[in-house]
């Protein structure tokens, strides 16, 4: 009885992970082909990132390039707050990181340098921006359409995706 029942459970997480990985394969195919269209120029795309205390601002990625190149920035604000500067946690009225997951046009360039986020002991690029335009304040997801986001540690990171190779044969089985 037990086996079946575990045989029963195995068979119901493979199938949902399959169900997952199809749909995310499905979604990313269809973002990738809008991502190809933008258009080049001086500027990077910008998607806001944001967990309590933690240093860096997001991720950055060229115009017309996958999310999968993207990189989890510091911004040096000598030029430009960004745009969701105020009071941060745990004083009253904090106001920092209310932009959440909002996408921006954001122009500037990395600086060289690197900079450390003891919060996640990572060692980040430095990006000075020269300005910030919302480019959509409900963008969707990130990574993956099945990713889970949290305040309390890093979860959203490029590997998440599966590799084109992986979506290119499970698209391939749907046809």
């Amino acid at each position: 009885m037990n086996k079946k029942i575990i045989i029963a459970l195995l068979a119901c997480v493979v199938l949902s992970q399959c169900n997952t990985l199809l749909s995310d394969c499905e979604a990313l195919r269809e973002r990738e082909t809008a991502i190809a269209q933008e258009e080049k120029g001086g500027y990077f795309v910008g998607r806001r990132y944001y967990i309590p205390l933690c240093r860096f601002w997001g991720y950055l990625r060229e115009p017309g390039q996958s999310w999968r190149t993207a990189k989890l920035v510091m911004m040096d604000e000598s030029l430009v707050h960004t745009p969701d500067r105020g009071p941060e946690e745990p004083l009253p009225n904090a106001t920092f990181g209310t932009d959440q997951n909002v996408e921006y046009i954001v122009k500037g360039k990395y600086t060289g340098q690197q900079g450390y986020d003891p919060s996640t002991n990572q060692v980040l690029p430095l990006f000075r921006a020269e300005s910030y335009e919302v480019r959509n304040r409900e963008p969707g997801f990130l990574f993956v359409p099945s990713e889970e986001y949290t305040k309390d540690f890093v979860t959203l990171r490029p590997a998440i995706m599966p590799q084109p190779e992986t979506c290119e044969q499970v698209l391939q089985k749907q046809q």
